[in-house]
C-alpha cells in the first residue's frame, strides 16, 4: 500500500486528503478494515467514483467488518435505497442515493433519525449532497493506472472534524507500518481524566501488545490570568515532548517507563511499550509491599542530582517547567471556581477569595525556598503497574509523567500516599513515610526529616485542595460525574493535613468558611 499526503486548500471547512493504492482485493479488505478501526458512531462516510470502481465491494467489506460477521449478506442498496444492519457499537447505514433527484428525498426515508448514531456508508452521495452533513469522509475510487482493471486508486479526503482525524490515520498507519505493527488490529482502552488524550492497544497475530498514545498538541484555551491560559499557568504538557523527554530520562536512570518503539512528534502519535494492567492494589486497597516499593523509588529518584533539560530528538530538548508559586496558586483556586459553587452550593466575596490566595502564598513559600527535583505529579495507583517478572525497584511501572515539573519531592510522597481513588489508611501511610525519610537518611545524612514532614503536610494539602476543585470540574464542565464519588475521601485527606501545624492559619480560613468541608471538632469527619 503506497500512501503519500496531500493538503487541500482551505474553503468553509478545513480539509485533507490521503492517496492510496490497492493492488488487488485482498488489499481493498485490508484497507477496509484500517478505515473500520477509524470509525464512530454518527459518522458519514460518501463512496464517490464511476460504475464499476469498486465502491459497492469497499461498502460491503466495511459492513461486514463493522458488523462483526465476515458473512454477512449485503446486497446492493440500488433498490432498497438503504440497508441498516446491527453492529457491536453502532447500527451501520449502506444507502445508495442513485435514483434518488434531491435531498428532499432523504426526509421520507427518515434518514436524518435513522443516521444520528450510526456509521453511515453512501454511495452516490452527489444525487443528494444537498442533504447531507459537511463534515465527512469521501473515498473517491478509480482504476489504478497499469493495473489492467485490478488495482484501484482511492483518495480520501476528510472536511470538518474529519480532516484531523484522516491526517492523523495516516499518520498512524505510517508510524505502525515503520515499526513493524502494520498488522496489528487496535483495542480501544478505557479513557482517563485527559481531554485531550487517549490510549489503544494494539494487538499482533501473534499475541504480542504495544501501547498506541495519541496525545496532539493542547489547543490554546482561553486566557484567564495576565493574557495565559490556564494549561500554560499551571506547567501543562503542550505537545508529546514532554512525555518523550521524561520517559527517556526515567529508562536512563534504570526505571520502568516504557520503552518507546516509534514516534511521530507532529501528529502527536507515540507507539509504546505495554507494561500490563496488574495493579499495585486489590480489592481491599493498597497492596503494602507495592506500594512500598513505589515509595522507595521515589525516595532513590529524589537522592540524585537530576538534569532539567532533557533530549526528546536529535537537535529537540525539552526544559522540565518549574513548579513555581503562579502554578501553584492557580491550582487551588481550583476549589474556589468548582467545588465551592458546585458541590458545597455557595459563592464566596472577593476579599474571602483574597484572603484564601495570600494564605496559601505564605504557606507554600516555605516548600519554594527548599531543594527541588523531579516531580511526576501523576504517581499514584491509576498510573503505577506491577511488574513482576522484573527485579528490585523495576517491578514499579510508571506512566503518564508528561505533566512533571521541578518541585517538592514531598509533592509526589503524598500523591502515593494520598491516593485520590483508593483509601490509604493512616497507619499505612505514616509507616511508608518513615519508610521513605529512612531511605533518604541512610543515603544522605543531611536529609531534614522534620522539614519534609512539614513539606509533605503542605503539599499534600495543596495536592487535595487541587483535586477537589479538578473532580468538580470533571463532572461539571466534562460530564465525568463518577470522579464524584471520590471526593469524600479526598475530604478527609484534606482534614488530616489541615491538622498539621504547618497549615494552622489556613485551617482557620477553611472551618471559618467552609464548615460544610471542615466541621465543628465535636463532629466526626466524613466517612472515606
Amino acid at each position: 500500500m503506497v500512501n503519500g499526503p496531500a493538503l487541500m486548500p482551505e474553503q468553509d471547512l478545513l480539509q485533507a486528503a490521503w492517496i492510496v493504492t490497492l493492488p488487488d482485493h485482498e488489499a481493498t479488505e485490508g484497507f477496509a478494515r484500517i478505515l473500520a478501526e477509524e470509525l464512530k458512531p454518527g459518522d458519514l462516510v460518501t463512496l464517490s467514483g464511476g460504475l464499476g470502481a469498486g465502491k459497492t465491494t469497499l461498502a460491503r467489506a466495511l459492513v461486514r467488518i463493522l458488523a462483526g460477521d465476515p458473512e454477512l449478506e449485503v446486497p446492493s442498496p440500488t433498490f432498497t435505497l438503504m440497508q441498516v444492519y446491527d453492529g457491536p457499537r453502532s447500527p451501520i447505514v449502506h444507502a445508495d442515493f442513485y435514483r434518488l433527484s434531491g435531498g428532499y428525498e432523504l426526509v421520507e426515508l427518515g434518514w436524518d433519525e435513522t443516521t444520528e448514531n450510526a456509521v453511515s456508508l453512501v454511495e452516490w452521495p452527489e444525487r443528494a449532497e444537498d442533504a447531507l452533513k459537511p463534515e465527512h469522509l469521501d473515498i473517491r475510487l478509480d482504476f489504478a493506472p497499469g493495473g489492467q482493471g485490478k488495482g484501484r486508486l482511492v483518495m480520501l479526503t476528510g472536511t470538518g472534524a474529519f480532516a484531523s482525524r484522516l491526517q492523523r490515520m495516516k499518520a498512524y498507519r505510517n508510524l505502525v507500518e515503520r515499526c513493524g505493527w502494520g498488522d496489528a488490529r487496535r483495542q480501544p482502552m478505557t479513557a482517563d481524566a485527559s481531554v485531550i488524550r487517549s490510549y489503544e492497544r494494539l494487538v499482533k497475530p501473534d499475541g504480542s501488545t504495544a501501547l498506541l498514545m495519541v496525545s496532539p498538541p493542547r489547543p490554546v484555551g482561553p486566557a484567564v490570568r495576565r493574557g495565559k491560559p490556564y494549561t500554560t499557568i499551571a506547567k501543562l504538557a503542550e505537545t508529546v515532548h514532554a512525555f518523550v523527554a521524561m520517559d527517556k530520562g526515567l529508562r536512563a536512570l534504570g526505571f520502568s517507563a516504557p520503552y518507546i518503539y516509534g514516534e511521530d512528534l507532529e501528529a502527536g502519535l507515540l507507539l509504546i511499550e505495554d507494561l500490563g494492567a496488574e495493579p499495585v492494589t486489590d480489592e481491599n486497597g493498597p497492596i503494602p509491599e507495592r506500594y512500598g516499593e513505589a515509595t522507595r523509588l521515589l525516595a532513590q529518584l529524589h537522592g540524585q542530582t537530576l538534569p532539567q533539560v532533557l533530549p526528546v530528538a536529535e537537535g529537540v530538548d525539552h526544559a522540565i517547567p518549574a513548579y513555581d508559586l503562579e502554578a501553584l496558586l492557580i491550582e487551588v483556586e481550583l476549589l474556589l471556581d468548582w467545588y465551592v459553587p458546585h458541590i458545597i452550593g455557595t459563592q464566596l466575596s472577593g476579599s474571602v477569595r483574597a484572603e484564601f490566595v495570600n494564605l496559601w502564598t505564605e504557606t507554600l513559600g516555605e516548600v519554594l525556598s527548599a531543594p527541588v527535583t523531579w516531580t511526576l505529579r501523576d504517581y499514584h495507583s491509576p498510573n503505577l503497574i506491577w511488574l513482576p517478572k522484573r527485579e528490585g525497584l523495576q517491578r514499579v511501572g510508571m506512566i503518564d509523567f508528561q505533566d512533571a515539573v521541578l518541585g517538592s519531592p514531598a509533592y509526589d510522597v503524598a500523591s502515593l500516599l494520598q491516593d485520590a481513588r483508593v483509601t490509604v489508611p493512616p497507619d499505612l501511610e505514616l509507616k511508608l513515610i518513615g519508610l521513605y525519610a529512612r531511605d533518604r537518611k541512610t543515603a544522605d545524612s543531611s536529609f531534614d526529616v522534620s522539614a519534609f514532614a512539614r513539606a509533605y503536610a503542605i503539599m499534600a494539602g495543596q495536592r487535595a485542595t487541587k483535586i477537589l476543585g479538578i473532580f468538580a470540574r470533571l463532572d461539571r464542565r466534562d460530564g465525568k460525574p463518577h470522579y464524584l464519588k471520590h471526593l469524600p475521601r479526598i475530604e478527609s485527606y484534606l482534614i488530616r493535613n489541615l491538622a498539621h501545624p504547618a497549615l494552622g492559619k489556613l485551617k482557620g480560613w477553611y472551618e471559618t468558611h467552609l464548615p460544610r468541608l471542615i466541621p465543628p471538632v465535636d463532629e466526626p469527619p466524613p466517612e472515606s
